[in-house]
């Protein structure tokens, strides 16, 4: 007679399958591809698979995707290129696990695109770029973006998904407001006689992007503080676009994901490609990479064909996790989860961006600057919130804290001091 206990009992080769299922509904297989048309040769790509860092006694693996759309000369799309992720990642304490490295992330960015800038302007060149940068760790997708490349994605569940700001100053208005209300003035190029033609530039300068990595001739009111957008998707997957400007001159979001529906990535990326330059021409640079993020092994159940989403419906579409969902593995499907959004933010004031809600100690190291990781003496650093409007509950004492140089950057950004002389470029 069986005991209650050998009634109870798994076998050894069942708890190991069931971990090695596990395994496989948490790490995700991840295929890229890309194409681009050259016209200026001022397009960057930044693709990197199977990147690794320790966790405890074990590894994580992430991947990181850039698109860097340089104008004015392609110095500062290369520099972007060469050094964001590693000042990225700088901005990370090294002793986090899994789920404070994700959470950590939003804000690395800000710091890694602002300390790029930073370092890139010391060089003294003008040129500028646009950056797109996408990094996937597990399910979770975290997008960063400054200028008018963008990401979007359609998750296996159906609808578009934009996961980047468009930085024109043509159609963002909270950023032409920024611009002005900063020292900046916003118009399109005047040919004389009063005639007025062409987008809206800032000006000096007569860049027409509110926000991108160097342009250090137009003005510091033109940021690099990047849009941040961080989701998690369901187990069954999803497809992402990242594309330069030349695509969406072409073609919608739609358009672009209908053109290369149940392609492969390599030739999804270059039916896109082809689709905008046949609807435009080639203009500009134009350059596409896709990504599938799939399941390892098991189909997913079947799931309705993606609905087509109407303007204006974009905003507050992610719906959140049921806590019924389920996760079991001995399935003959895998219950498909839905989407969810984790963080989202778009604010050009770094004491809002560099701001926590986790300890300081698990964020920042105290006296080390939140934005360029140099080392400080105590008493040396300036709080990020130094100067705040709202005293009452941000104190000048809290931090995280900046650097000098630093806080001069952050002042400047802000209107609070001159920029120094700036020269008209009449770039983008």
């Amino acid at each position: 007679m069986s005991t209650r206990s050998e009634r109870h009992t798994v076998p050894l080769s069942l708890l190991l399958k069931r971990e090695l299922e596990n395994e496989r509904i948490e790490r995700p297989e991840i295929v890229h591809g890309q194409a681009s048309q050259s016209k200026k040769g001022e397009d960057f790509t930044l693709l990197k698979t199977e990147c690794q860092r320790v966790v405890g006694d074990g590894i994580s693996t992430y991947s990181v995707f850039g698109l860097f759309d340089g104008h004015n000369g392609s110095a500062a799309a290369i520099y972007s290129k060469e050094n964001l992720l590693n000042n990225v990642l700088g901005a990370i304490p090294s002793d986090l696990n899994r789920d404070e490295w994700v959470a950590a992330l939003p804000r690395a960015l800000v710091a890694g695109f602002v300390k790029t800038d930073k370092d890139f302007q010391e060089q003294a060149q003008r040129s500028g770029t646009t950056v797109t940068f996408v990094i996937i760790e597990g399910w979770v997708i975290t997008v960063a973006s400054v200028g008018d490349s963008r990401c979007i994605l359609e998750p296996a569940e159906g609808g578009i998904y934009y996961l980047s700001a468009d930085h024109r100053l043509d159609c963002n208005e909270e950023e032409r407001e920024r611009i002005t209300s900063s020292g900046g003035e916003v118009g399109r190029l005047n040919t004389g006689g009063g005639a007025e033609i062409g987008p809206l530039r800032c000006w000096p300068g007569g860049l027409c992007l509110s926000r991108s990595i160097g342009d250090m001739d137009v003005g510091e009111f033109i940021v690099p503080v990047p849009y941040v957008k961080q989701v998690k998707l369901s187990t069954a997957g999803g497809r992402l676009i990242i594309s330069s400007d030349g695509v969406w001159d072409a073609l919608t979001a739609e358009t672009a994901f209908d053109c290369c529906r149940e392609m492969p990535v390599d030739a999804a990326a270059a039916q896109i490609v082809k689709e905008a330059l046949q609807a435009k021409g080639l203009r500009d640079d134009t350059t596409c990479i896709v990504i599938d993020i799939l399941p390892q092994q098991k189909p997913v159940a079947p799931l309705p064909a993606p609905k087509k989403l109407g303007k204006g419906v974009f905003k507050s579409m992610f719906r959140r996790k049921s806590s019924e969902s389920s996760s079991h593995v001995d399935k003959e499907y895998i219950e498909p989860d839905v989407m969810e959004e984790l963080f989202e933010e778009g604010s050009a004031m770094l004491s809002e961006r560099l701001d926590t809600k986790y300890p300081l100690c698990n964020m920042f190291r105290l006296f080390t600057c939140a934005v360029c990781q140099v080392e400080m003496k105590p008493g040396e650093g300036v709080s990020i919130h130094y100067g705040s409007s709202n005293p009452g509950r941000l104190r000048p004492w809290d931090g995280p804290f900046l650097c000098l140089s630093c806080q001069e950057k952050k002042e400047a950004m802000e209107g609070k001091r001159s920029s120094g002389d700036r020269h008209s470029s009449g770039s983008d």
